[in-house]
């Protein structure tokens, strides 16, 4: 699967493919709709209201934390804030305008038309996956919704206030010094390869035949680390990692018609041989 095609979208060799794994965020609905920069103007605000931190650098701490541990959230747990999961989620994604994730009959009928198994990781919380895959239409399309309470399905101890201390991130990333280190946040999330091959543990999936969407450079790259097939959605340009890059999610046939002619040569054989493992996976 690491071999490079030179088709249009990609990798020209069918993968060998029993599962097909889907991020949700700017993957499954595009950036178009507005949704991400409301979720990153909701996380500074609960950075200034709830956590007490300055609003002239929120923006920069937000972006820099968001690309040091994947999320901005595990950057505030791992340099030391101190919050409940739940509430964080309900500030963050509970004040979302989902109106303007509209139906998508186009891609629902893409993904009911392919008998393969197929699965959303997120590394949102189930609320907010349940709401948008409502919206869009497509919420029975999957068999279930691997999310943030998959991976970390608890809140822990809070510290007393008197002993928290806050790792000065934004001092250590403009003069680091030696020996110190970057604390490792206790969230669980993509990019995180660990993290990764856990939740495809939980839900009984084989990297190495599944094929993974996802809008994000560094978690298709980490995808591809455990051997998945990888497909970058919101950009035709291939990037290393890559086996393919799709403008729209909507393109995936165009990309990988084998998958719509294997399934149909497979539809007896998968249907005789199936048996009860269909139960969601949302934690």
């Amino acid at each position: 699967m690491g071999h490079e095609g030179s088709g249009k979208y990609g990798e020209d060799r069918r993968p060998n493919c029993d599962c097909l794994l889907f991020d949700l965020d700017d993957t499954l609905y595009p950036v178009s709709s507005g949704i991400g920069v409301d979720v990153m103007k909701n996380i500074q605000e609960y950075m200034v209201q709830k956590l007490g931190i300055d609003k002239s650098i929120s923006l920069e701490f937000c972006i820099l934390l968001y690309k040091q541990y994947g999320t901005t959230m595990a950057g505030l747990r791992a340099v030391g804030y101190q919050f409940d999961y739940d509430d964080f989620h309900s500030f963050v994604h509970g004040r979302l305008a989902y109106e303007k994730l509209k139906p998508d009959p186009v891609l629902r009928n893409m993904l009911l038309s392919l008998p393969i198994r197929k699965v959303v990781f997120t590394n949102g919380d189930r609320l907010h996956a349940s709401r948008a895959l409502k919206r869009l239409g497509i919420e029975d399309c999957f068999e279930g919704v691997l999310c943030f309470e998959t991976l970390n399905p608890t809140s822990p101890a809070t510290v007393p206030s008197n002993e928290v201390k806050i790792f000065d991130f934004m001092k250590h990333l403009a003069d680091p010094q030696p020996g110190v280190e970057l604390p490792k946040s206790p969230i669980l999330c993509k990019p995180s390869t660990d993290a990764m091959l856990h939740a495809l543990k939980l839900a009984d999936i084989n990297p190495l035949s599944t094929i993974f969407f996802d809008d994000s450079i560094r978690n298709i790259q980490a995808g591809k680390q455990i051997g998945m097939h990888t497909v970058l959605v919101g950009t035709s340009e291939k990037i290393k990692g890559t086996d393919h890059a799709l403008e729209s999610i909507h393109n995936v046939k165009e990309a990988l018609p084998e998958l719509w002619e294997e399934a149909v040569k497979d539809e007896d054989v998968r249907n005789s041989s199936k048996v009860g493992i269909e139960t969601p996976v949302i934690a």
